[in-house]
């Protein structure tokens, strides 16, 4: 495939509105893409109206790779920040603009351009590849989990991420995991000059503020490169109006948890401290977690690592500095399928992600592309000789 044509497929990809939604569209631009070639086993599978995830395979037989990267991108913000239209990719200086270009549809269409080339080549592979994407990896990885209980990510030989790592310089092999949390505190209206007669929910929430730190306090563990965990309240509200008793309020709270800690020390503590706290008189506190993630303990030795450092040396002329992320990927829900492998994540894209004038370099793109064909090649051999 001529360099132009890849391009053109990340910038028609970028003209795609996924914004937390729409990535049907997306997809059956994708899938038209495999239409060619009869021996590419293009399946759907609908989370929401509009909302579908993509399922390719090629490869006849034998043991899968995934390909991992997700259809949606978030919102562009401040319009009045971006130099262009963020859904009209530019491309200035050998860099290509847009919302997604460098989290990540640079990923996914690298990863989607290799299979079409290794399919153009009729270059017989060692096993089968498998193309997972998804919907809303930005919102909470639901997508990965509804691939992941639909058996698409069950025993999996090795799973490559094509999330941006700083344009191709580093190769992530674990993850910190992340538990969004809410409290809610429900209490009583009353005329804030009678507040005998109420409940203050801000107060009764402030209970839990006060005291849940301390208690994570205990989760002193370091991990040699993740570091420690994490613990923010980050977004609180509550009340009616300045001058009555406020009958509900809630607070939010984000962990990012390391490999040390299964997610359920960090449920169990909660628990605990409001099951204290509703012992109380006029207490009531309820929690609810929005889409948490395990982190990813990874090994950066697995057969997977040292086949991408071997393609790196041969496509780049230089390895990768191994590292690992604090934010979490969609391969997190793919490592709870049946089955036991290991996950790296290695893409294009700049640290532009989730800003204004978001760009990819695309000589990095370009890059990405050949990397990943060679590194499916490299690491199918490696596993069925």
């Amino acid at each position: 495939m001529k360099e132009q044509a890849k391009i053109e497929i990340l910038q028609k990809l970028i003209r795609i509105k996924t914004v937390n939604n729409n990535e049907a569209e997306a997809a059956d631009y994708l899938a038209s893409l495999f239409e060619p070639y009869s021996n590419a086993k293009v399946e759907r599978l609908t989370y929401a109206p509009n909302r579908d995830n993509l399922i390719v395979t090629i490869g006849e037989t034998g043991p899968i790779l995934g390909f991992s990267g997700h259809l949606d991108v978030v919102a562009p913000g401040d319009l009045n920040a971006w130099d262009s239209d963020p859904f009209e990719p530019v491309i200035k200086q050998q860099r290509l603009y847009g919302r997604g270009a460098a989290d990540m549809k640079s990923g996914l269409a690298a990863l989607v351009v290799a299979m079409l080339e290794l399919l153009e080549s009729k270059q017989p592979l060692s096993g089968r590849i498998r193309l997972l994407a998804t919907v809303g990896e930005e919102t909470g990885e639901y997508g990965a989990a509804q691939l992941t209980k639909a058996g698409y990510a069950d025993n999996l030989i090795g799973l490559i991420v094509a999330e941006p790592t700083s344009n191709l310089s580093q190769l992530v092999y674990t993850a910190r995991g992340v538990i969004d949390y809410r409290i809610t505190s429900i209490g009583k209206a009353a005329h804030s000059a009678r507040p005998q007669f109420g409940v203050n929910a801000i107060d009764n929430l402030m209970l839990f503020y006060q005291q849940v730190k301390a208690r994570f306090a205990d989760f002193t563990a370091v991990d040699p490169v993740l570091g420690g965990i994490t613990h923010n309240i980050t977004k609180i509200s509550g009340g009616e109006q300045v001058n009555s008793i406020p009958s509900y309020a809630e607070l939010w709270g984000n962990i990012r948890t390391i490999p040390a800690y299964p997610n359920q020390v960090f449920y169990d503590k909660i628990a605990e401290l409001l099951a204290e706290l509703n012992q109380q008189s006029d207490v009531k506190l309820a929690v609810e977690y929005s889409f948490p993630e395990e982190a990813i303990p990874g090994d950066p030795q697995s057969p997977i690592i040292k086949a991408a450092q071997l393609t790196a040396q041969k496509v780049l002329g230089r390895t990768f500095k191994i590292a690992g992320s604090s934010g979490a990927n969609d391969g997190a829900e793919f490592l709870q399928a049946k089955g036991t492998f290991n996950s790296i994540e290695i893409g294009p894209g700049s640290d532009s992600s989730h800003q204004s004038n978001e760009y990819v370099e695309l000589p990095i793109y370009l890059q990405a592309i050949e990397f990943y064909q060679k590194l499916a090649l490299e690491f199918l051999k490696s596993q069925t000789n």
